[in-house]
């Protein structure tokens, strides 16, 4: 007796398993193409697990997958962690992951914004106590309403502090003054 095992759109291959071009497997995406967003779903679950507890409760997650990161961040085990990131990554494939995406690349977004507006108060406040008067000439012209005195009060504290090599605070408030004065800006 011959079995014909090309019968039927349920055709099994040689070792009794589904030919690749079966019509049923076409409107499934590949087992390539399903690792690949089991991974994505993993590192945005890693991403998950960095960030502070307040932003992932602002996330509104489930209660769930909340409580795995959690869990996550307590395992010190490199194996246990490994198994909590994989079972995170099971959790999200269940979810959306774009509204989860988009609140991270906002955080993202803050961060960069943050991390400019520092590193632009940092240049100046350089500049400030290197460049002396030249400096805090050009930071009036670029805000004509600061009290001169009060800055070139601050600059000179910054510039003494430098040379005495102590850390007194002055260039502490001379950033902090810089910081303030750029938060009025729009």
């Amino acid at each position: 007796m011959v079995l014909n095992c090309s019968s039927g759109p349920a055709s099994l291959g040689p070792r009794g398993r589904r030919d690749l071009n079966d019509d049923d497997a076409a409107g499934r995406p590949s087992k390539s193409a399903r690792k690949r967003a089991a991974h994505a779903a993993q590192d945005l679950g890693e991403a998950l697990i960095a960030l502070p507890d307040g932003e992932l409760e602002a996330l509104a997650l489930p209660e769930e997958l909340v409580a795995a990161v959690r869990a996550a961040r307590r395992i010190t085990s490199r194996a246990g962690g490994a198994r909590q990131r994989q079972y995170i990554g099971k959790l999200m494939r269940a979810l959306d992951p774009e509204p989860i995406r988009a609140a991270l690349a906002a955080r993202g977004a803050v961060s960069a914004r943050e991390a400019e507006r520092f590193r632009r108060v940092e240049e100046w406040r350089q500049r400030l106590i290197e460049g002396g008067a030249l400096a805090l000439e050009e930071l009036r012209r670029e805000h004509p309403d600061i009290d001169t005195a009060e800055w070139a009060r601050r600059v000179t504290a910054a510039q003494a502090e430098r040379t005495r090599r102590a850390t007194a605070g002055a260039s502490r408030e001379l950033f902090r003054a810089l910081r303030a004065l750029f938060d009025t800006m729009p």
